[in-house]
């Protein structure tokens, strides 16, 4: 059972990342189609370069081209770095305010020692951001960038990086990878057990 709560709590939370992914998904999509359609700098560069190319308008072209290519690629990177930068203030505020994130209230658990200091909940936020999240989109990132066999290793260190966070999770001790580092465990709260009645006397 507390197995299947800490599995719940981290399904609550890594939803609430994928909503934010898919914003900011969204959001990427609309500033890279805007470069296609209102470019005024980029369109002021490409007529200036097509002046000053003497003819060569294929080269002029593939400027302007690289031109919205660049910033489409920054435009992700940013958005995969405020993607980051929000998961580790989430869990950051949440262990540092509350001692739990939403996943954890809501499925009665609780991050101790109870309200850690925020260096704690600081490390504790950076080592689950970056098994949940971070390397992985240091992998998206460098695939953008064209770093296909460098993202492949990437990925296989966000896959490996995740499972030693969350396999020992499973084990007796049930402390994950970033509870170690911050020196924290995760307990139940809200379920007491039954107590006891005493056996009735008949007479």
């Amino acid at each position: 059972m507390p197995k299947l709560r800490r599995a719940t709590a981290w399904l609550v939370d890594f939803t609430l990342v994928v909503a934010l992914a898919s914003a900011l998904a969204v959001l990427t999509f609309h500033r890279v189609s805007a470069l296609v359609t209102d470019v005024p700098e980029l369109a002021t560069r490409g007529g200036f370069d097509l002046l000053t190319s003497r003819g060569d308008v294929l080269d002029a072209s593939q400027d302007l081209g690289l031109s919205l290519w660049d910033k489409s690629v920054l435009y992700v990177e940013q958005a995969f770095g405020l993607l980051v930068l929000t998961v580790f203030l989430y869990q950051w505020a949440c262990l540092a305010l509350a001692g739990r994130t939403i996943g954890k209230a809501l499925a009665g658990l609780r991050v101790t020692p109870n309200l850690p200091p925020r260096v704690r909940a600081a490390r504790r936020a950076a080592v689950t951001t970056a098994a949940d999240v971070a390397v992985y989109a240091v992998a998206c990132v460098l695939l953008v960038e064209g770093q296909i066999v460098l993202s492949v290793l990437v990925w296989a260190v966000a896959v490996v990086l995740f499972l030693i966070n969350a396999l020992p999770v499973l084990s007796p001790g049930r402390r994950s990878l970033a509870d170690r580092v911050a020196g924290t465990a995760v307990t139940g709260i809200g379920f007491s057990r039954p107590v006891a009645m005493p056996p009735v006397r008949t007479s």
